[in-house]
């Protein structure tokens, strides 16, 4: 059973797509910009503080689904510039304390919207 969900607990999609898709006991979490759910628009002036709104974005979503951060079992991160690798994975890392999802993060040539950085999820409906 295939289920697409959209939520006003995170930015509409801006695209053709679904916010998240929930195919069987996986959730899959489109690619999080960072931004306000409200104005549409970019939160951060830099990647930590762009990491930051992700994050609650994601947050915000999985709670609505019933769902927390420990559920997260991987996620891709992509960001504009590997240079900002350190200061991104410090904000995630504060995210992420005990439980630690797989990952992957890869540098980009572009985000829309001008992002600096873009992260996607898979979670575990239990």
């Amino acid at each position: 059973m295939i289920q697409q969900i959209q939520s006003n607990k995170a930015p509409a999609a801006v695209g053709p797509y679904s916010q998240v898709v929930i195919a069987n006991e996986f959730v899959f979490l489109s690619g999080m910009l960072p931004l306000d759910r409200e104005t549409e628009e970019i939160v951060g002036l830099n990647a930590a503080e762009q990491t930051n709104q992700i994050m609650k974005n994601i947050s915000g979503l999985l709670s609505e689904l019933h769902l927390r951060l420990e559920d997260v079992v991987k996620t891709t991160i992509f960001l504009d510039s590997i240079e900002t690798f350190q200061s991104v994975n410090e904000v995630y890392g504060s995210y992420f304390t005990t439980h630690k999802p797989a990952r992957s993060c890869v540098e980009v040539a572009a985000i829309p919207k001008g992002a600096l950085i873009e992260i996607e999820v898979i979670a575990i409906k239990k």
